[in-house]
C-alpha cells in the first residue's frame, strides 16, 4: 500500500514541477523536462530528475540555475501540493535521452543503421499489432 502511495507522490510532484519550471524559469536550452521524481520513503526529500537538450554550457546553466531558485520552487511546491512536510528538492541531471541520442547518432555515422529501417519506420522487424477489424 505504501509503495503505491509514493508513486501516486512521485507522479503528482513530477507533474507541478513540470507546470511549476515552465511558468517560473525561463531556461536558455532547447529543451528542460522533469524525467522523475523519486521522492523518500519519510517524504521529507525528493530528488528531481532532469532532462536537458542542449549544448554542456546550457546543460550547467540550467542545473545551476534550478539549484539557485530551489528554495522559491519548494516554496511554490508547498502551495500548490498539501502535504504534512514538503520534501526538500534535489536536482539531479538525467543524461539517459542524451546517451541514446549520441548513440543512434554514432550508429548512424558507422552505417550501422539499415536505412529503410529505423525504429518506428514501418518495413522494419519490430512486431506490429494486428490490423483492426
Amino acid at each position: 500500500m505504501a509503495k503505491h502511495r509514493l508513486e501516486r507522490i512521485n507522479e503528482l510532484l513530477k507533474r507541478e514541477m513540470g507546470d511549476l519550471l515552465r511558468r517560473e524559469i525561463h531556461f536558455d536550452a532547447q529543451l528542460v523536462t522533469v524525467q522523475h521524481v523519486d521522492v523518500t520513503p519519510d517524504l521529507k526529500n525528493a530528488h528531481v530528475f532532469m532532462s536537458v537538450i542542449g549544448t554542456e554550457k546550457q546543460r550547467k546553466g540550467v542545473m545551476s540555475l534550478l539549484r539557485t531558485r530551489c528554495p522559491h520552487l519548494q516554496f511554490l511546491l508547498s502551495r500548490r501540493v498539501i502535504m504534512k512536510y514538503t520534501p526538500h528538492l534535489h536536482f539531479k541531471l538525467d543524461e539517459g535521452i542524451e546517451r541514446g541520442t549520441r548513440i543512434i547518432n554514432l550508429m548512424d555515422e558507422l552505417h550501422l543503421l539499415p536505412k529503410n529501417e529505423e525504429p518506428g519506420v514501418e518495413g522494419s522487424d519490430l512486431p506490429t499489432a494486428p490490423p483492426l477489424p
